[in-house]
């Protein structure tokens, strides 16, 4: 299970993510570009992965990991269940959607230091 402490403090470990409203949500941005939402009604999040990122991350488990049910999910938004999701595993997805949406020069960044304490 992720609570949302520990997904503001993974998303806010990556360079320069800020945290904003959306709607009835808040938002994790990379230059002003959002890579992952919280839903607190249902305890969820979703991120923008890559289509390849979605296929593979989704194939661990529909039940915890799935796109969005629209032209959305097409695009790459995905739906995680924070209730039932793993920790080191949230954190993976979160730094696929991170590196997704960041401009290259921060997602090398990303990559090369393996994002920090998630990834020691």
């Amino acid at each position: 299970m992720v609570s949302i402490d520990t997904y503001r403090e993974i998303a806010l470990s990556f360079p320069e993510t800020t945290e904003e409203p959306h709607f009835e949500k808040i938002s994790f941005r990379v230059k002003k570009k959002i890579f992952a939402t919280y839903d607190d009604k249902n305890k969820s999040a979703s991120v923008k992965l890559s289509e390849i990122d979605q296929d593979v991350f989704t194939k661990v488990d529909r039940t915890i990991i799935y796109p969005v049910d629209n032209k959305w999910g097409k695009q790459g938004w995905t739906i995680i269940e924070l209730k039932k999701v793993r920790k080191d595993f949230f954190a993976d997805v979160l730094m696929a959607a991170y590196c997704e949406v960041a401009p290259k020069k921060l997602a090398d960044q990303v990559r090369r230091h393996d994002a920090g304490p998630y990834y020691r």
